[in-house]
Formats: C-alpha cells, sequence, structure tokens
C-alpha cells in the first residue's frame, strides 16, 4: 500500500496527535497521506461525518483513529468505495479497531507498507422504512437496525415475517437484526450469540422481551426480515442504523432489513485474530 487517507474523531484526545505522527512516519518512507477534516458538525451535507468526494480515488487505505463508532462511521460514509480500512484505537479497546498503543501503530504501518496483511470482507445490512406502502427511508448499516421506541418507556409491539412468511409477534422493548461484525455490540448486551465476523448471516434479537420464550434467531444471510410496527395510534418509534441515523415510525409502518450488496473491507493484520481480540476482552470483564 502507498496511498494513504486517514480520518481522525476530533473528540478523541490525542487523536489529532496521531495522526500527524502516522503521517510523517508513512510520507517519510515514501508513501502518500492525506489528514481528512473530519467532524459531526458537516451532518445533513449528504453524508454523516466523511466527505468520500474528498478521499482521492487512489487511496489504498482508510486508516481510522477513534473507536470502533469512528470506524463504523467511516464504513458507511465510504459504503461502495471498496477501500480497505484499519481502524486504530483511541478510546476503550473494541472488535474492530486492532491496534491501540504507539509500538503496535508503528508495525501496523510497516505491515501496510510491505503488503503484510490480509483483507477482510464484513456484510452490511440495507434497512429501508415504508409509510401506507411507500417508501420514506432508507439506509446502511454495519453492526445492526434495532426497531425501538422514540419516547416514552412503554412496551413494544411488532410483527416479524420472514421472506413473506410469519414468522412471530414480539412484545419487547425492542428488536435488534445485526450482522456477524454487529453480533458482539447492541446483540451481545442484549444476550444474542457472538458470530465469527467473517460469516455470512444474520442474527434477529428481541432486547427486554415479554415473553420466555422469546430468543434470538440466526438467519440466512439471503433471507429478508419485515418488521411492522403495532400498537396504538400516536405512539412513535424509531429504526436506528448503527446507532446513528433515526428513521422515525408510525403504527402501521414496516421496515425491510436485507444484506447489502455493499460490503466493507477491513485490513486484518496477520498476528491478530478475532479468537484473540475475543478472549482479551472476555479476560477484562
Amino acid at each position: 500500500m502507498k496511498c494513504f487517507y486517514i480520518i481522525a474523531n476530533p473528540d478523541k484526545a490525542g487523536a489529532g496527535d496521531t495522526a500527524r505522527q502516522i503521517y510523517d512516519y508513512l510520507t517519510s518512507h515514501g508513501a502518500e497521506c492525506i489528514i481528512g477534516g473530519e467532524g459531526a458538525e458537516k451532518r445533513g451535507a449528504g453524508y454523516h461525518y466523511t466527505d468520500a468526494s474528498l478521499v482521492p480515488n487512489n487511496t489504498d487505505c482508510v486508516i481510522t483513529l477513534g473507536g470502533d463508532g469512528t470506524l463504523i462511521q467511516a464504513a458507511r460514509d465510504l459504503a461502495g468505495r471498496n477501500i480497505p480500512m484499519l481502524g486504530i484505537n483511541k478510546g476503550t479497546l473494541g472488535y474492530l479497531t486492532q491496534i491501540s498503543d504507539t509500538e503496535e501503530i508503528q508495525g501496523a504501518l510497516d505491515a501496510l507498507l510491505s503488503n503484510d496483511y490480509q483483507l477482510e470482507e464484513r456484510m452490511m445490512l440495507k434497512g429501508y422504512a415504508y409509510r401506507d406502502g411507500k417508501e420514506i427511508s432508507r439506509d446502511l448499516s454495519l453492526n445492526e437496525v434495532v426497531i425501538t421506541r422514540s419516547e416514552h418507556l412503554t412496551m413494544l409491539r411488532f410483527k416479524v415475517y420472514v421472506n413473506q412468511e410469519y414468522l412471530n409477534e414480539y412484545r419487547a422493548d425492542g428488536l435488534i437484526v445485526a450482522t456477524p461484525t454487529g453480533s458482539t455490540a447492541y446483540n451481545l448486551s442484549a444476550g444474542g450469540p457472538i458470530i465469527v465476523p467473517d460469516s455470512k448471516m444474520m442474527v434477529l434479537t428481541p432486547i427486554c422481551s415479554h415473553a420466555l420464550n422469546a430468543r434470538s434467531i440466526v438467519m440466512s444471510a439471503d433471507d429478508w426480515i419485515q418488521v411492522e410496527i403495532l400498537g396504538n395510534e400516536g405512539m412513535v418509534h424509531a429504526a436506528v442504523f448503527d446507532g446513528d441515523t433515526v428513521i422515525e415510525l408510525r403504527t402501521g409502518d414496516y421496515v425491510e432489513i436485507h444484506k447489502s450488496e455493499t460490503k466493507t473491507i477491513l485490513v486484518k493484520l496477520k498476528n491478530i485474530s478475532f479468537l484473540d481480540n475475543l478472549r482479551n476482552k472476555m479476560e477484562g470483564i
């Protein structure tokens, strides 16, 4: 790899300084590097945080500085560009950001420069919201789509269909449809299973279900999931994509969720495995 683009989360202490250090190291070794200007104040300009039009077409790798959230936001903003991404942690070590301290950063940069790495495709989800049979919004997610309440602390009701076949009616605080990447995020907190991240499947997990027999269900990556919003008129619900984009839903609306053709490509360093990361997280509990 010779051409790099750095996305630094301005809310993470030291991210700017680390970005400059990475820039200096890469350019001193003959690589091209750009530090992007990122900020939440740019929302509403046709992207979430990062303007994809400013990322050169010859970019070999996007390096994010922040946490898992920073990488996820970059993946959504650059969806379809097929640029490999490497996340460097500036917060609590997650499952997506593999690198943390200064020594690890230099080793990771050397691996990128010498092409000593692997690329791993991660599945993404596409969700569509409908009202009166007409599409009102859509978005992508790398981790999950969550159907949840938008205001009062009340039990939610919704019907779930899979490939147009009725599955079940749920009474719960919400419903998570997660990718394997997202299985270690909200899905895990809600009691869902951990799935090896390069798998091709989805997991449906109710949040605090009001039924004793409600369990997570693992679906094929080719399944189409439809969630119909039930309840009293005037209740406000929401479809939340990766904890960021929120689509307001009303009683009678429905959301369709399925695998996206778009994928996120992550750089996987050969000496760091998902099981290593998982073991470290479990030992830290």
